[in-house]
């Protein structure tokens, strides 16, 4: 059974504590493993690539088999069924048309001095999106983080997916095709990580990483951060409902399930302001969770870090969800948007019982890569803005730098940075000359 919580109760505020600081991530041992891993491909490449796919992916290759070839691409995508082809075509198009929104613009103006000021904004030239394999293939995470890529302007962009005894996604390679990725590599782990960073004879390295992946690619993103850029370490899936009297008990534990589904270290909460629809939701839990072919994964999910938290009102429950700050909120009260108005911190919102978190993940149009283990305090999901990086402009006249000049004079001089002071005065010298 879940954890029950009452802020009524006395002994509240340290269950509730205990609850926030439930350490779900994996041991730390994984970052040993990892450590070795890399710098196995940073010293051999290709033939540590290699030899770590037969060991973890069960796979005997020779470096020109990494690469997925057209043609089996080709052979691979034919077997998607036309109904499967539609809905990722139309994933496609509502995640390009939301993340074409959010391209930033250049700027230039001139300030009272006579100094042209501004910024541009210039993508990365090549990224590389780390999508798993095996029984958690997600052709959904190649679009959510190919195609912001696409709209930035990334010039080359390479997928890395593991392919467990040989088998392969043909969804994932369609999904791939799409949203016009340049190359899809068989391999994953912390060694693809590895490989995208550092790059080998084959697989050419990246100036930026993203996507998903067990507790070894994420620490294998951890570790290369500074090397390449990476979006975010992701942890454990998590959603919140905050729901009031009236919603359907059925429509909310199907809901929390679907983020228990994805791992055992998953975490649903609900906060509710009416105790019996608390109950209510968790007998339907458990009723759903005798008929879901995952069960045993979204039962430990649920059993080891779900919660059915009750409140008085809900301003605490705006409270308590910006205590947690989770990945996935929805928000599934009379004024939705007045009560998510008061939560800044949250990964995406969910408005309303007609908005389940699983049109986020799929068709909705904003990104389903996001915040997790309370990080939605000071970070966001993936987005355009990932694969663009800002470049500051300036330029001075002779008139701005005598007007501004002697001050950064100054504040040199006062840091003991003689040369930088005396950049700025010999040009102030020289209009001293002229004026003269």
């Amino acid at each position: 059974m879940p954890m029950f919580l009452s802020t009524r109760d006395a002994d509240f505020e340290g269950r509730f504590a205990a609850l926030l600081a439930m350490k779900r991530e994996e041991a730390d041992d994984v970052d040993l493993a990892v450590a070795a891993i890399i710098a196995d491909v940073r010293a051999r490449g290709d033939a540590a690539v290699l030899e770590l796919t037969a060991r973890f992916d069960r796979m005997t290759l020779t470096a020109d088999q990494l690469l997925f070839s057209e043609d089996e691409i080709e052979a691979e995508i034919a077997k998607v069924s036309d109904d499967d082809r539609a809905a990722l075509e139309l994933a496609a198009t509502r995640i390009r048309s939301y993340h074409e929104r959010q391209l930033p613009e250049d700027a230039s103006w001139t300030d009272a001095a006579g100094a042209t000021l501004g910024w541009r904004w210039t993508p990365v030239t090549a990224a590389g999106l780390y999508v798993p394999g095996g029984l958690a293939s997600y052709p959904s995470s190649v679009l959510m983080n190919a195609i912001p890529a696409k709209v930035a302007g990334v010039q080359r962009l390479v997928v890395t997916c593991p392919t467990p005894g040989g088998v392969v996604n043909p969804l994932v390679l369609l999904a791939a095709q799409i949203a016009g990725v340049d190359q899809v590599f068989r391999v994953g782990g912390a060694q693809a990580v590895a490989a995208l960073a550092y790059g080998t004879a084959t697989i050419a390295p990246v100036d930026k990483i993203t996507g998903p992946g067990n507790a070894y690619v994420a620490a294998a993103k951890r570790r290369v951060f500074g090397r390449v850029g990476i979006d975010m370490i992701a942890g454990p899936s998590e959603v919140l409902v905050i729901a009031d009297a009236g919603n359907d008990p059925d429509w909310i534990a199907l809901d929390l399930l679907s983020q228990a589904e994805h791992d055992a270290s998953a975490q649903a909460i609900l906060i509710t302001t009416d105790a019996a629809l608390g109950r209510a939701v968790a007998a339907a839990v458990e009723a759903r969770l005798q008929t879901i072919a995952r069960r045993d994964i979204a039962g430990a999910s649920w059993r080891d870090n779900g919660a059915v938290i009750v409140v008085d009102t809900l301003d605490q429950a705006a409270a308590l969800a910006n205590r947690i700050a989770p990945e996935h909120l929805e928000i599934m009260v009379e004024d939705a948007e007045a009560l998510a108005a008061k939560i800044p911190h949250a990964g995406a919102i969910f408005l309303g019982p007609w908005t389940p978190e699983a049109i986020g993940d799929y068709v909705g149009g904003p990104n389903h890569v996001l915040p997790t283990a309370r990080s939605a305090r000071f970070s966001s999901g993936l987005s355009v803005m990932d694969f663009v990086k800002r470049t500051t402009m300036a330029r001075m006249t002779p008139a701005a730098l005598a007007a501004i000049g002697p001050s950064a004079e100054r504040l040199a001089i006062s840091e003991s940075l003689e040369a930088h002071g005396l950049s700025v005065r010999a040009r102030l010298d020289r209009l001293n000359e002229r004026a003269s």
